[in-house]
């Protein structure tokens, strides 16, 4: 069964040349787009809420938050609030000991603008480091697709990351394929 992708009216009919866009109204990835990211989370869940049940292994917070960037924007283009696609977190956010959130956010900004995990940052390239960046690991980068993750011990953070990650392509590739190269992007 495909994905639940249905293209927006404009994506059906034949495109036609518009006006330079304002950073704020650019576009975000065709196929990897906020329903998509909320998609891939969901497909995500089960797994991460199983594991998480495993404290002793995982992390003992009981809590997650979980940042999936627009892999159609970089740094260049926009600031990091109008990249961030998709935002969840697992656990009743007014019980959390820490700001999972900013951690996430951290993790998926540092991630974003470098275009590589924050581990691979820490141990591979710690020159690029500023000093108000985060010492935390915990992100993915797949195939463009950033996911920053807080909550669990930093190898679990970036496991789950990198599992909304493949899933997010996933859907990606799926919701392309069904065009059948119908689909004029340019």
């Amino acid at each position: 069964m495909l994905a639940d992708f249905d293209p927006p009216a404009s994506a059906q009919e034949t495109l036609q040349p518009q006006a330079p866009q304002t950073p704020t109204q650019q576009p975000t990835s065709h196929f990897a787009g906020a329903a998509a990211a909320r998609r891939a989370v969901e497909m995500a869940l089960p797994l991460i809420t199983q594991a998480m049940t495993r404290p002793q292994e995982v992390g003992d917070s009981g809590f997650l938050h979980i940042v999936v960037m627009d892999p159609a924007r970089s740094p260049a283009e926009c600031a990091f609030d109008e990249a961030v696609l998709y935002e969840y977190s697992v656990g009743d956010r007014a019980q959390w000991d820490a700001d999972y959130a900013a951690y996430a956010r951290a993790k998926a900004r540092l991630a974003w603008q470098h275009g590589m995990s924050t581990h691979a940052l820490q141990a591979l390239r710690p020159h690029v480091l500023r000093a108000c960046d985060t010492n935390l690991w915990g992100s993915a980068v797949l195939d463009g697709i950033v996911v920053g993750v807080s909550g669990a011990l930093p190898f679990y953070d970036e496991a789950f990351a990198h599992v909304v990650a493949a899933c997010l392509r996933a859907i990606a590739k799926q919701a392309a394929a069904a065009t059948g190269g119908t689909l004029r992007l340019a």
